[in-house]
């Protein structure tokens, strides 16, 4: 690993030792300080300080912890990493970076941990602005949540206290002595590359640094100078004195996510963060890292900015300025940025709608201008913080190459792509001619296709995750005698999606088909029905309408039906009564359900 080109290095001497500090960006701009954990050093941070300062415009801060790196070692090891030293490190380097204006926090693993001492001390009160945690708790909240199991033991807690233990086997390893440090030395030193790649998914060549040998044996003296004394002593008043994001991996080998229950308790201001990762996620997600860094502290410092004017004129003036996110979902998909096409009505405006009241950034795409753009107007009404609106026809295959071109150039590469857009068309199969198969196979097939390739590409080349969502219909697995081609189109998408699913499983991306039934939507009123002329097809068309219109299943219910299956990973979904009834046939009653096709539903 190696630091961000244009990396200014310097020396911050305190308690007897030097600290290797790195700067990038603008020092007139807001200070963000981020601490590495154990057993990395500052360059753990390289891919997420490049972003925060290329892409988001911050002067960024690194530095090596006592130790660690090109820092010096404290003599002797024992006592050299208490807290109150590393929080004397803290201070030392905060005067030397940004002496008249308080600093953004951020840390993962031990760095975390380290810096809930900074956010809760007295002594360091007015110089942090704000606390991003990632992977790392408070070792006094850690200390009172153990207590309290143990004090009032009930079935659930006992399990969680058990689970938490499981995973904190290492912790017991590194308390003995020597035995930790000629592991390090010796073979775990030389394996752990591969460990990460494998366990992890770090990508190749982050490790070894030059110092991990020595860094990991003296870091074990962070584990051995602190743990114990204060989970057996927590202090009661381990208030934090700075608003807190926390960004908890959902797939931590080595922290439970039960952990932080009752953390609200302690930090008058919490914004919470889900990430479908595991620990190392400095390494594996710096997109997503460096955007929520950024929409948190842009938040803090506009209200910072606010409240300031609001001083200055001797009012009450202050808040944020900007909607906070309210949707159930705001945890997992704040900050994200989500791509939905098909955005201008029905299911696809619903589904932007509920990714914006999560917090996420949105693309709102459709053939028609005009709504998409009302779809983004609307969709930073109940709480995008970005929102965008593209006119492409996603059949056309230039169109949508020149689309995924400006949206990766301008705003990077989606989090979430749900392919919604589809036309409708009724009729016999030998009233369908050849071009009504173009049409429809065109929209609803080739505009999924077009969609995974272009975006699903960029998200497997990032290699930090992502979820496709392909909108099918129930009709992919209801044969109907009226919907053979779009049947055929729907049950095409239902299997390239599963297809996709096992191709990408691997590389952390998932892919969910959903597959809703009769809903409330415009795409009656749109639809073709072939082998009638006119007049016929206006009157089946208000039939239809009328029948979808009574039966009145909200798009609103299809488009949190999304949001769930993506943060549950799910490979279909059925929605509606109807779909899900009809899903059940297909797998136990199939002759039931090809009697049913001869009826011809309507679309």
């Amino acid at each position: 690993m190696t630091l961000p080109e244009g990396a200014r290095e310097r020396w911050v001497r305190t308690g007897g030792i030097e600290l290797c500090v790195a700067e990038l960006g603008d020092p007139e701009r807001p200070t963000v300080v981020l601490v590495h954990g154990y057993p990395d050093s500052k360059e753990v941070w390289s891919e997420v300080a490049s972003r925060l300062v290329d892409r988001h415009g911050f002067h960024v801060v690194l530095y090596d912890v006592r130790g660690h790196g090109r820092s010096g070692v404290p003599k002797p090891l024992r006592g050299g990493f208490t807290l109150e030293k590393l929080t004397d490190d803290f201070l030392a380097v905060v005067e030397a970076v940004s002496p008249d204006r308080p600093v953004h926090l951020v840390g993962h693993d031990w760095g975390s941990v380290q810096s809930w001492e900074f956010v809760t001390v007295e002594r360091t009160r007015g110089r942090i602005a704000s606390f991003t945690s990632m992977s790392g708790p408070s070792l006094d909240h850690f200390g009172h949540w153990i207590n309290k199991r143990m004090t009032r033991p009930t079935p659930r807690r006992v399990g969680q206290l058990l689970g938490q233990g499981a995973k904190s086997w290492y912790v017991y390893l590194l308390h003995t002595p020597v035995l930790p440090e000629l592991a390090w030395r010796g073979p775990l030193g030389k394996r752990w590359p591969g460990i990460l790649r494998r366990i992890e998914k770090v990508p190749a060549g982050d490790y070894p640094t030059p110092s991990l040998a020595s860094d990991a044996a003296h870091g074990a003296w962070l584990y051995r100078d602190n743990v114990r004394p204060r989970l057996r002593r927590p202090r009661a008043d381990a208030y934090a004195h700075a608003p807190v994001q926390l960004i908890t991996p959902s797939g931590d080998r080595f922290l439970s996510e039960r952990l932080y229950d009752g953390l609200e308790d302690w930090v008058p201001r919490l914004t919470r963060r889900v990430l479908p990762a595991g620990h190392w996620i400095p390494r594996t997600r710096p997109d997503r890292l460096a955007s929520w860094i950024d929409d948190f502290v842009s938040s803090v410092e506009r209200e910072r900015q606010t409240e300031a004017a609001g001083e200055a004129r001797g009012d009450d003036a202050g808040g944020p300025v900007r909607k906070a996110a309210t949707g159930r979902y705001a945890e997992r998909f704040a900050g994200q940025l989500v791509l939905v096409t098909g955005a201008g009505s029905g299911i696809g405006r619903a589904t932007a709608f509920a990714f914006a009241e999560a917090g996420a950034r949105v693309i709102a795409v459709d053939r028609d201008a005009e709504s998409a753009a009302r779809t983004a107007e609307l969709s930073l009404l109940v709480g995008a913080p970005e929102a965008w609106a593209e006119a492409v026809d996603v059949s056309d295959e230039q169109a949508m190459e020149k689309l995924a071109a400006k949206v990766h150039a301008e705003h990077g590469v989606v989090d979430v792509l749900v392919n919604n857009a589809g036309i409708g068309l009724s009729g016999s199969f030998f009233d369908t001619t050849s071009e009504d198969w173009r049409r429809v196979l065109d929209v609803n097939l080739w505009g999924v296709i077009h969609g995974c390739a272009l975006f699903g590409r960029r998200m497997a080349e990032r290699g930090q995750g992502g979820h496709i969502v392909n909108i099918a219909s129930a009709a992919a697995y209801q044969p109907s005698k009226a919907l053979p081609a779009y049947s055929t189109s729907k049950a095409a998408v239902l299997m390239l999606s599963e297809c996709l699913r096992a191709e990408l499983a691997d590389q952390g991306i998932g892919v969910t088909a959903i597959c809703p039934g009769l809903v409330n939507t415009n795409i009656t009123a749109t639809a073709t029905f072939v082998g009638v002329d006119a007049q016929e097809e206006r009157r089946r068309q208000r039939r239809s309408t009328r029948a979808y219109g009574l039966r009145n299943y909200p798009p609103e219910k299809v488009a949190n039906a999304v949001l769930r299956a993506v943060v549950l990973d799910k490979a279909m979904v059925p929605v509606t009564p109807e779909a899900r009834g009809s899903y059940a046939l297909s797998r136990f009653l199939p002759r039931a359900l090809r009697a049913l096709a001869r009826v011809g539903p309507p679309l």
